[in-house]
């Protein structure tokens, strides 16, 4: 796991087993406030960092949505109250079960773990914090899910987005112009980092940049399933658009980039088709 100090009592944090998946620390001066958990292969080692290196305990842990790999290590924070969207709660109480028993029968480790959902939750505006002389400010973001939510340290103008901002937006459990509406807020918050969900630390004079990119991507993901759709092997011809032809480089994520490109031309595909008829099921009704 790697570990930065991106400024005064605040700290970033990677892992080196998933995806590049991001957690952060702020502290105060007797206690700290987590944003996610990784995996929770690695949740420990932040909550040593912070206990032992640190002399501080963990008394909040915002969770900036539901996904494993952000919020499946918050049992080990027994004595922290967690923090997220209220839709957060929910889908942690009905869908992670489930999947937590499946991941189960893979691993012994997943054994150890017990859901914990968002004790404190919000569902629009803003929920604000103070950790120290550190002001945190909450606030919705969705896309990439719909309990998404970003974390703004106002004093230092660093904001931690969860997977809303990713080297590879991925809204297969989202949406793309909500994904759009948020990438369009950031650049307009005069941010000096962005902490992605997935990815290293974006510095200020790239952050204009990046959201071009990942809004282009984006647009070049509607402009590829319109064109599949005209055709008559559809999925064929998604799957054999490539992530470069959109934009984006195949070894981003350690990788990955490939097979969540495949998936987000499939899931917005299925999703044309839905809202297609869901249209026209209103159209017949009126």
């Amino acid at each position: 796991m790697q570990r930065e100090r991106i400024s005064e009592n605040v700290y970033w944090f990677q892992s080196e087993t998933y995806a590049q998946v991001t957690a952060g620390v702020i502290t105060g001066p007797k206690w700290a406030v987590v944003v996610d958990t990784l995996m929770p292969q690695e949740t420990l080692g932040i909550r040593n960092f912070v206990e032992e290196k640190l002399g501080l305990a963990v008394r909040y842990v915002i969770n900036t949505h539901y996904h494993a790999d952000h919020c499946w290590g918050n049992c080990f924070f027994p004595g922290a109250t967690i923090i997220g969207h209220e839709r957060c709660r929910e889908l942690l109480i009905k869908k992670t079960p489930s999947a937590l028993e499946i991941a189960r029968q893979d691993s012994p480790l997943y054994k150890q773990i017990s859901i914990k959902p968002p004790q404190i939750t919000f569902s629009q505006g803003t929920f604000t914090m103070r950790v120290g002389n550190k002001t945190l400010r909450l606030f919705t973001t969705p896309g990439h899910s719909e309990d998404g939510i970003s974390v703004l340290v106002e004093d230092d103008k660093v904001l931690f987005t969860g997977d809303t901002f990713m080297p590879l937006p991925f809204i297969v459990d989202g949406n793309l112009d909500q994904y759009v509406q948020s990438l369009q807020h950031f650049a307009t918050m005069g941010l000096e980092n962005i902490i992605q969900g997935h990815g290293n630390i974006i510095l200020r004079g790239e952050i204009e940049d990046k959201v071009r990119e990942n809004i282009m991507y984006l647009t070049a993901l509607q402009k590829a399933v319109r064109t599949a759709r005209r055709r008559k092997n559809p999925i064929e011809i998604l799957d054999s658009i490539g992530v470069e032809t959109c934009g984006k480089s195949r070894i981003l994520l350690g990788g990955l980039a490939g097979e969540l490109h495949r998936r987000n031309l499939r899931a917005l595909y299925y999703h044309s088709i839905e809202n297609e008829k869901e249209a026209l099921a209103n159209a017949e009704s009126i």
